[in-house]
């Protein structure tokens, strides 16, 4: 019998991979984890190649995605109060960054031109339970 790895979450960098990689093995789970070197050797290439994937097997996917689901932490606003959806109210909010501002563009490929980071980046936050996208203005 073959036995084979699932996905059950993505990283954009290896550290906090390691961490809930470290949570799964001890509770008797076999973890890998693909891409982590890549992106440990150039962190700037995470996005383009999905993340640190963390994977289990196949028959552990279940357990694990419970363990994952709950060690995970949502967004929180600058007091420590999670963040409320404005549509459906839920707190299952994640952050993440987004380029579709002109000036997020532009400086996007002045990054990519000259080799540096970008230095305007524009944070969105998105509700696991409605996937409903907000800007983070007056958090």
């Amino acid at each position: 019998m073959q036995e084979t790895f699932v996905t059950i979450a993505r990283f954009p960098y290896s550290t906090e991979a390691q961490i809930v990689k470290g949570r799964l093995e001890a509770d008797g789970i076999e973890v890998f984890l693909r891409d982590n070197l890549t992106i440990d050797t150039d962190p700037l290439v995470s996005q383009a190649i999905g993340g640190v994937k963390l994977k289990v097997l196949a028959k552990d996917e279940e357990k694990a995605r419970a363990i994952f689901q709950s060690i995970k932490t949502y967004a929180l606003d600058n007091e420590g109060n999670p963040i409320v959806c404005p549509n459906c109210k839920g707190q299952h909010i994640e952050m993440y960054t987004t380029i579709t501002g002109f000036k997020s563009l532009v400086s996007f490929l002045i990054g990519l031109i000259s080799g540096t980071l970008p230095f305007s980046t524009r944070y969105q936050y998105k509700c696991e339970d409605c996937k409903t996208e907000f800007p983070i203005k007056n958090l």
